[in-house]
């Protein structure tokens, strides 16, 4: 870490820039290291499978280019460029690289193959073919294989080392051996000795390594297809009306409050609200949803949807980093940057392991010296290139970070935003969860349910238009939810007259020459309206049901009555029951009365609630849960609930486009729908499991590989491992990890 004296009140500059040349978890450990003790960096993290270094550091004291300096002289380099963005930056040079390595790869495998098929049928082949074998392996090692000595020596010249050095140092002596005992062999015939020649070894892990590396980058770039997409949801170019002319323009040069125009078949590039126009809009990248969304004047749509039918006008309302895509963007960078605390063991083993694996291999190569009797020196430098080549801290390095990619990438498109590993860790091992009732688990707004007439079916329209007709006058919730119910029967409006609106009992208004209430039992009996036993019963039946019912009177004879609600969602009964089966215990807290909770909760099949919470109450309970060693999850929208939210060991918001708090929860639901709680907790088990999994096939793998590698089973069963087996082993088993991570992609939710 940096040792400047920095002023704490003010904050670093967050940079996540693409890094390149890194093949192994050993790179990117000496990349994070050169970055954090670079004065004016706070803290640097560098992720091997997404190839990108975060760096927070002070602009006055450091600059991105003396940062690239840095990691260039450690072999790698780090791409700065301010005109495009990172993701469009690496890709390119990611294409230019693969295409090397695929030339390099080929190129080595036609000299290689070759020299094995020589090595395999002459266990000590005449001086010619020795020559032949020298003049085929050369360029393998110097040519295709040079980049891994060139970053090996600039690793050694700051004191570390990493798989290049594994390689440089195990092809190299391999090479020298046998060329020395091609150009001078009586050295070791003068000596009573064969002298052997290994060029198939070098020859051949060189082609297996750069094969492997192929395959891996490969795989990898599907790592991070998801954040493709989205970052492919934005078009380059939009049409924006100005003065009745339409100019196609780039999208960073769109402003707040342009007017432009979206075809069938068009990518949203702002957010914004519609001025013209209907049609029906894809949002599956963003929600996750599958149905096309409708929307007409007055509606708000999003960057990256796509119109599917008519044209749009849309006024701009947020553009370029402020709109919702460039959000989700920035939070699935960051969580797939981000670290879950079993990284940072692996990271620490990452660190040590090449200088450990060079130890045993240099001890490897003395026991057998000391131990190995006529064969001695053939075995020790077999044993010595073995445990070198079959040493593997790239499936180390691979195993957390590229199922952390997908899963979060994952969940991105089914409309769930991780904000770091460390969450998907905590939600593997959640079990309670404390919902809020208004707008979590009911639909957040009160809704018309039933209407019981009590009048002659030829007067229900005249009294149907009466009622909408006095409540569209007022500004209540409830006088709203019956208005919305009631217009869509295209009722029309009448006259209103003498309108009244007395607060905690209802209206009163004249319309058509007649005078009519809505409002309470209280109300009615204050104005003398006669009291009805069938409608009565009905209205405590209601009431039994969490609704708030109002009686309707035509001037003193009551002819209907009315029960709003504030609605079950559609999917929460199912979801709730979802959550059971994956063992969670669940809690349904609300400020609501005890009859009102009992109801809710027996509707959506919540055994545990708890009425008439304050919002501080909802913080006390939660620390109470965590007392009795529960791992809690908070599940609320983020207003009300922020306490709570900040106290549980994971916080979920639930909201709707714009109305996310993204910035409060470990995660962030953008559909405000119970079914992706169920969703997120599936992905975030499966993804742990898959990091568990990866990490220990990668730990076995070396256990079991250098011991057998150097030797071991040599003394019970004479078999000493063939340096291009090891090679392929070591290439497979990074490929092996990637793979068991894209597996992740395949996932139902």
């Amino acid at each position: 870490m940096s040792t400047t004296t920095l002023n704490p009140a003010r904050k670093p500059v967050e940079g996540t820039f693409p890094v390149t040349g890194m093949t192994c978890a050993a790179c990117a450990s000496s990349v994070e290291s050169m970055l954090q003790h670079q004065p004016g960096v706070e803290n640097a993290q560098v992720n091997f499978a997404g190839q990108t270094a975060t760096v927070f550091y002070f602009p006055d004291q450091v600059e991105p280019k003396i940062l690239r300096n840095a990691v260039k002289s450690l072999g790698y380099d780090l791409l700065v460029q301010p005109s495009e963005s990172d993701i469009e930056a690496l890709e390119k040079k990611q294409a230019q690289e693969y295409k090397r390595l695929k030339t390099r790869t080929f190129g080595a495998l036609a000299l290689a193959i070759p020299v094995a098929v020589l090595g395999m049928m002459y266990h000590n082949p005449s001086p010619a073919l020795k020559w032949v074998e020298l003049v085929l392996t050369a360029p393998v090692v110097f040519g295709f294989g040079w980049p891994f000595f060139k970053r090996a020596f600039a690793q050694a010249r700051h004191g570390r080392a990493n798989m290049d050095t594994l390689v440089a140092v195990s092809t190299g002596i391999a090479f020298i051996f046998s060329a020395f005992n091609t150009i001078y062999p009586e050295y070791f015939e003068s000596r009573g000795l064969m002298a052997m020649v290994y060029y198939e070894a070098a020859a051949v892990i060189i082609g297996f390594i750069l094969l492997g590396k192929l395959l891996e980058e490969r795989a990898k770039s599907g790592t991070s297809a998801a954040l493709k997409k989205l970052m492919g949801l934005q078009p380059k170019t939009v049409k924006v009306l100005k003065n009745g002319t339409e100019t196609e323009v780039k999208v960073e040069e769109v402003a707040y409050g342009d007017v432009l125009v979206i075809r069938p078949g068009e990518k949203i590039p702002v957010d914004g609200m519609v001025l013209n126009g209907e049609s029906f809009l894809d949002e599956s990248m963003l929600t996750g949803e599958p149905l096309p969304v409708a929307k007409k004047a007055g509606a708000t749509v999003f960057a990256g949807t796509v119109n599917q039918k008519g044209s749009l006008q849309v006024e701009a309302r947020k553009v370029g980093a402020t709109t919702l895509l460039a959000q989700i963007i920035k939070s699935v960078q960051s969580a797939q940057n981000s670290k879950p605390p079993v990284q940072k063991l692996a990271d620490k083993i990452a660190g040590i392991f090449v200088p450990v694996v060079l130890v045993i291999a240099t001890l490897s190569f003395a026991a057998w010296m000391f131990f190995g009797g006529e064969s001695a020196l053939s075995h020790a430098l077999l044993a010595f290139v073995t445990v070198l080549i079959i040493a593997c801290p790239c499936a180390l390095g691979l195993a957390t970070p590229t199922a952390i990619m997908v899963g979060v990438g994952k969940g991105a498109e089914n409309g769930i935003l991780i904000k770091d590993a460390e969450s998907l860790e905590k939600a593997y091992k959640m079990d309670v969860l404390i919902l809020d009732k208004t707008g979590t688990i009911t639909n957040g707004k009160p809704e018309l349910t039933d209407i019981h007439w009590k009048a002659d079916p030829t007067d229900i329209p005249a009294l149907k238009q009466a009622l909408v007709s006095m409540e569209a006058a007022s500004e209540h919730p409830l006088a709203t939810a019956i208005v919305h119910k009631l217009q869509e029967e295209k009722l029309e409006r009448a006259e209103v007259k003498d309108f009244i609106s007395i607060t905690g009992r209802g209206v009163s208004a004249k319309v058509n020459g007649k005078n009519y209430l809505v409002g309470n039992r209280k109300f009615l009996n204050e104005n003398l309206v006669l009291a009805d036993p069938e409608l009565d019963k009905l209205a405590e039946a209601w009431e039994q049901e969490a609704k708030t019912v109002m009686y309707f009177a035509e001037n003193v004879k009551a002819v209907a009555i009315i029960a709003v609600a504030d609605t079950l969602k559609e999917s929460s009964v199912a979801a709730i029951s979802q959550l059971k089966n994956l063992g969670i215990e669940i809690h349904m807290l609300t400020g609501d009365n005890e009859a009102t909770a009992k109801a809710v909760a027996a509707q959506a099949g919540i055994p545990n609630y708890q009425a008439g919470v304050m919002p501080s109450d909802k913080g006390a309970f939660v620390q109470e849960l965590k007392r009795k060693g529960k791992v809690v999850g908070m599940a609320g929208d983020g207003i009300n609930d922020s306490e709570a939210l900040a106290l549980a060991d994971v916080s979920i918001a639930m909201g709707k486009g714009t109305d996310i708090a993204m910035e409060v929860a470990q995660l962030t639901l953008i559909h405000s729908d119970l079914s992706h709680i169920t969703k997120a907790i599936k992905l975030s088990r499966k993804t742990v499991i898959t990091i568990r999994e990866n990490l220990f096939w990668a730990f076995i793998y070396n256990v079991i590989g250098i011991p057998i590698a150097a030797g071991i089973l040599y003394p019970s069963f004479g078999f000493l491992l063939n340096p291009m087996i090891a090679g392929a082993a070591m290439a497979l088993s990074s490929v092996s990890v990637v793979s068991n991570s894209l597996r992740l992609k395949r996932l139902k939710l």
